[in-house]
């Protein structure tokens, strides 16, 4: 077979013809209507009328004939239109003149006054901490127009409470300062532990003032020539005597060339070898401490003798020192230290510590 004799059928297609009678018809284009908006006619704003302030002009005398202008003949001038200005609130003025960024007086309280205010009494002072409960420091800040003392009790409840309490103690104790009371109530002790404690305290302090004001030329230098000529020394102990060269002096020890370090807390006495021993046989002793020497307290102010200012009124006097192991010198006060004293006379030279002593008088 063909290509031909293979091919489908076609289509049948029906035509359908128009009569020649009947005109074409066109399309009408349909125009859209858009709503048309009621027009508001613009209201132009009211200006408020403000009072302007000009500054003040310096006043210009006026000419002694001033010239009035002629209005030509048969012209008639026309009046100035009279403006109506409607009256305007101080506070608008106000706002209108003063510089930006300035505040308003109403804003502001009362003006202050230009005189210092008196400096509290001590007594306003403390009738004020009393009544109120408080420190000192805050019943003169109350006083000088700072924090109010009800103030500061709500922002410190607990410094407060402990505050109370120690004027409870002071009112109590008639001895009894409130910074010592509230020392009483911060650590716990009672009044009368705290105050020992205290007086020692106040001895230490007391003890550091007094060693300060002593010269340490004499004493230094009669140590420091046992380094510098290699003498041969003898260091007085509690219970024995060490022969020895001194190598150098620390702040709290000797250091020996054989017996290596001393604390000078063991030493009694300090002397040349030679003046030792012809000074020793003429001591006086005490049975008990030459046995068992007193010790010695770590802590100056627990010490018996720990001032060295009540000898410097003794300098060239005999005065008697009792040693805590149990040695009594009778020797000549040839110089004082911050810490030692220097007994004898030029060639012969005793040092004795502070420290050493149990207790010394005059003659």
């Amino acid at each position: 077979m063909s290509d031909e004799s293979r091919k489908p059928p076609a289509p049948r297609v029906q035509v359908i013809r128009r009569p020649a009678s009947q005109a074409p018809v066109r399309p009408v284009p349909v125009t859209p209507v858009v709503p048309v908006m009621p027009v508001v006619p613009r209201v132009a704003p009211i200006p408020v009328p403000r009072a302007v302030v000009s500054p003040v002009s310096p006043v210009v005398p006026a000419p002694a004939s001033p010239v009035v202008p002629r209005s030509p003949q048969g012209v008639t001038p026309r009046p100035a239109p009279v403006v109506q200005v409607a009256s305007v609130s101080p506070f608008v003025v106000e706002r209108a003149t003063r510089p930006l960024g300035a505040r308003s007086s109403s804003l502001r309280g009362p003006p202050r006054s230009s005189t210092p205010r008196a400096p509290p009494t001590t007594e306003a002072i403390a009738a004020l901490a009393k009544r109120e409960r408080v420190p000192n420091r805050i019943a003169k800040g109350e006083l000088e127009g700072k924090m109010k003392c009800r103030v500061w009790k709500k922002l410190h409840a607990e410094e407060a409470t402990r505050f109370d309490q120690a004027w409870v103690l002071a009112e109590a104790n008639a001895d009894l300062e409130l910074a010592d009371a509230f020392g009483v109530v911060q650590s716990g002790l009672s009044v009368p532990e705290f105050l020992a404690r205290r007086a020692r305290a106040k001895k230490r302090e007391a003890i550091k003032e007094a060693r300060a004001t002593v010269a340490t030329e004499l004493v230094d230098g009669f140590v420091n020539r046992f380094v510098e000529e290699h003498l041969e020394a003898a260091f007085v102990l509690g219970e024995r005597t060490i022969l020895d060269v001194l190598k150098e002096v620390q702040p709290v020890a000797f250091e020996l060339e054989r017996t290596g370090r001393v604390e000078k807390l063991n030493v009694v006495a300090l002397a040349t070898r030679g003046i030792w021993e012809r000074m020793l046989p003429t001591l006086d002793r005490d049975p008990r401490l030459s046995h068992k020497p007193a010790p010695v307290a770590r802590q100056p102010a627990r010490r018996p003798v720990n001032d060295p200012r009540p000898f410097l009124e003794h300098v060239g006097k005999v005065i008697t020192v009792n040693l805590r192991n149990g040695l009594s010198t009778h020797l000549t006060l040839r110089g004082v230290g911050p810490f030692d004293v220097l007994l004898g006379t030029e060639a012969d030279e005793l040092f004795v510590p502070l420290h050493a002593m149990m207790s010394w008088s005059v003659g």
